[in-house]
């Protein structure tokens, strides 16, 4: 099988917005002029918080005007990210992303209406995708019942996307997206998981509706950041009969010896930010893991002797897919390219997206203008899909 052939597609969670104003601006001030850097066209992987769905949703015509200013844009949108449901550029994000979890109503509410609109945005032919948070955050605290409870909303989601291609012809997936730290990290707590929503599924008797329409997003830098074994991930969760229906294409930040790398750690410290989490992971030489919620300055600059074992430090912080080095410090990208390979041997074409957020907040002169930036990223992501 080939890589996915559609328009490479880009986050849009990179830029604010909570009105449909805020959206097109976006839209005009960045994303063209990325698409006319590139020569190519671009798909745009919205954002589209809560607010703006709500917006979009509470005029009769809001999706159909939606849609055509898309069209007049000649943007292509086949993937939405519904992760974030709120303000992802407000002050302070951390673990508040997470919020609404898988058991509170507007979480459902707001991934139907998201679904709603995909649904009048996708090219005719194409399928659609929604990414979403994995369930909620480990640090918080969750009724006894709390998995159950996701199972049956998102039993209940299935049901509604199977009504919606019913009703429009359009094929919208969700896809459940692991990250450092949240109720589903790993990736046999993701199969875990799966066998009991399959298993309440056939109960119910939708068992084929569950599957076709409840997957997995596979976000390369989360499970790099937990060390796992990418290429062995990818197959163990096809293997499960998960369907992976998008790739994030991503890089972390890896700091290797940091105990003897004086100039990787104070410089691993600049990245240590108020607004995102930034979840840290070090290897140890004996090959023992340990972890930290959130990347600690002082945990590098006044050096824990826990460092003086760690063999490499790996960090929950998004960097442009191009960067192989920051300085002295490295990047997953030898796994971003195993993941790309592996998933090549699917018998279908997840969708491929490139999701650098953290523009913003990257420390000290990094910063090229964002055109630059992400069109220099899109360029690196196209040319490794092509080598492949």
């Amino acid at each position: 099988m080939t890589l996915n052939s559609l328009p490479l597609s880009y986050c849009t969670n990179v830029h604010p917005g909570l009105t449909t104003a805020e959206i097109l601006q976006k839209l005009d001030e960045f994303t063209l002029p990325i698409q006319e850097q590139l020569g190519s066209p671009l798909a745009a992987g919205l954002w589209l918080a809560q607010p703006v769905i709500e917006e979009i949703l509470s005029e009769p015509e809001g999706i159909a005007r939606f849609a055509e200013q898309l069209q007049q844009r000649n943007l292509t949108c086949y993937t939405l990210n519904a992760f974030p449901y709120g303000n992802f550029h407000s002050e302070r994000v951390k673990e508040n992303v997470y919020l609404p979890d898988w058991t509170e109503p507007e979480r459902l509410e707001y991934t139907k209406g998201c679904a709603r609109v995909l649904a009048a945005l996708l090219p005719e032919g194409v399928e659609g995708s929604i990414s979403t948070v994995p369930l909620g955050f480990k640090g918080f605290e969750h009724p006894r019942d709390f998995s159950q409870q996701c199972v049956d909303q998102l039993i209940e989601l299935a049901v509604f996307l199977k009504q919606l291609q019913d009703e429009t012809g359009r094929t919208i997936r969700l896809a459940i997206e692991p990250e450092p730290f949240c109720v589903i990290e790993f990736t046999h707590e993701l199969i875990v998981y799966f066998e009991r929503l399959y298993e309440r599924a056939a109960d119910k008797q939708l068992l084929g509706v569950v599957r076709e329409f409840i997957g997995a997003c596979y976000d390369i830098c989360h499970q790099a950041v937990e060390f796992e074994d990418i290429p062995g991930s990818i197959r163990q969760i096809t293997h499960a009969e998960i369907r992976i229906n998008k790739i994030h294409i991503s890089n972390a930040i890896e700091l290797n010896d940091p105990w003897n790398n004086e100039a990787g750690r104070t410089q691993l410290a600049d990245y240590a930010e108020p607004r995102y989490l930034h979840q840290t992971i070090g290897s140890l030489k004996n090959g023992d893991l340990y972890r930290i919620p959130d990347l600690d300055r002082d945990f590098l600059l006044d050096p824990h002797p826990r460092l003086q074992e760690t063999e490499r430090l790996r960090v929950h912080f998004h960097v442009p897919v191009d960067a192989q080095t920051l300085g002295p410090l490295g990047t997953t990208h030898r796994e971003l390219k195993q993941a790309l390979a592996t998933v090549k041997e699917l018998d279908y074409a997840p969708h491929l997206e490139v999701e650098t957020y953290t523009w913003e907040v990257l420390p000290g002169d990094q910063k090229p203008s964002l055109v630059d930036g992400l069109t220099r990223e899109l360029q690196a992501a196209r040319k490794l899909i092509d080598s492949l």
